[in-house]
């Protein structure tokens, strides 16, 4: 088995933790009587995590390549 699609697969899910936490700070998803409803703290805090997804898919892409 690749290590790179377990990397990739982590990744993903990070990416998509982001951005869940991103929409719920611009109260688009998410229940209002959530703490990160409507706070502008987690909008930094999603762009942040998402942006941590994407390098670790790229660390996990690029197993992906050198393994081969």
């Amino acid at each position: 088995m690749a290590k790179g699609f377990p990397v990739i697969g982590i990744g993903s899910i990070v990416f998509i933790f982001g951005l869940i936490f991103d929409l719920q700070g611009q109260s688009i998803v998410g229940p209002e009587s959530s703490f990160m409803y409507a706070n502008p703290d987690w909008i930094t805090y999603g762009i942040q995590i998402m942006v941590l997804g994407i390098t670790i898919i790229g660390v996990g892409t690029l197993l992906k390549i050198f393994k081969k």
